[in-house]
């Protein structure tokens, strides 16, 4: 079942194309990465899907329905400019964020402190925003995101401010709303988020979608029959059976880059083993970050 349907959607300002007859769905419970080069169309298409501005062609469904007021409460959305009251106590805040969102009061209150629990941090509770760290004050931002319980969460850059804990810490939640049901829009640069947590992308350039799908056939179709390998007691200047594209040794090893035709594997495998101890042998997939500057300086 499809939780978000964008169907031919274009947005111009002025002369610029922002976006140009979009398609894309976003299943139920996924994880769904939304890429592109800064000025693709990325802020354009979230700000459509939080009604902050409307598309000049083309519709978005909500849950099959189309887009209105009534789907605000059903949304959570982290922009990458953050939205919060710098003079503001955090609790206040936070139920103040709530109850705008729909929740009466004492949902809000019991949520919040479920929150602040759960991260560690109800020492922060009656401090201002503006006596807290970057990085403190995003947590704040990540529970006003996600505290009404909606169905669709979209995060733009989540980890900005995140030291490397803080940043698995808030990956570890992303995935666990989406295992309660949430569904999730995540855009960031950052294509190591990206291969980690996201189950589908799409990247867009220009305003228009240029890739799409689940990320282990997005990096299997971008395959260049490149292998690594590392044998040990073993002397390899040439193979018959693949070409070396990069050789290093360590000690009694080596470790190859090799690129060969699918049909010679086994037998490259039979002449690597017949070369020395064979520790590791597989084939190496194009990270996103590869694909993703690829594709766009097709361009």
């Amino acid at each position: 079942m499809n939780v978000l349907e964008v169907k031919e959607v274009s947005k111009l300002y002025g002369d610029f194309t922002a976006l140009y007859k979009l398609n894309l769905t976003v299943e139920k419970g996924s994880i769904f990465g939304l890429l592109g080069p800064n000025g693709a169309g990325k802020t354009s298409l979230i700000r459509i899907i939080n009604q902050i501005t409307a598309p000049d062609e083309g519709r978005i469904l909500l849950h099959g329905e189309p887009l209105n007021p009534g789907h605000i409460s059903d949304i959570g959305y982290l922009p990458e400019e953050r939205g919060l009251y710098p003079k503001m106590k955090v609790f206040e805040q936070l139920v103040y964020l709530a109850r705008l969102k729909g929740m009466e009061k004492k949902e809000a209150s019991r949520e919040v402190n479920q929150w602040l629990e759960r991260f560690d941090i109800r020492s922060w509770q009656n401090k201002m925003l503006e006596e807290l760290s970057k990085g403190m004050a995003q947590k704040i931002q990540f529970i006003a995101t996600v505290i009404h319980k909606p169905h669709l969460l979209i995060f733009d850059e989540p980890f900005t401010g995140f030291d490397p804990v803080n940043t698995e810490l808030i990956k570890g939640e992303i995935r666990r709303l989406r295992d309660l049901g949430a569904t999730v829009i995540f855009s960031t640069h950052r294509m190591e988020s990206v291969e980690e947590i996201c189950d589908e992308i799409v990247l867009i350039n220009k305003g228009e979608k240029i890739l799409e799908g689940p990320i282990r056939e997005v990096k299997s179709s971008f395959r260049a029959n490149e292998y690594q390998v590392r044998l040990e007691n073993a002397k390899i200047d040439t193979l018959k059976h693949a070409e070396i594209l990069k050789k290093d040794e360590v000690g009694h090893q080596v470790e190859l880059l090799l690129r060969a035709p699918i049909s010679k594997t086994r037998d490259l495998i039979h002449e690597l083993m017949d070369s020395g101890d064979l520790l590791l042998f597989q084939e190496r997939l194009p990270s996103l970050n590869e694909i993703f500057i690829s594709k766009v300086q097709e361009l």
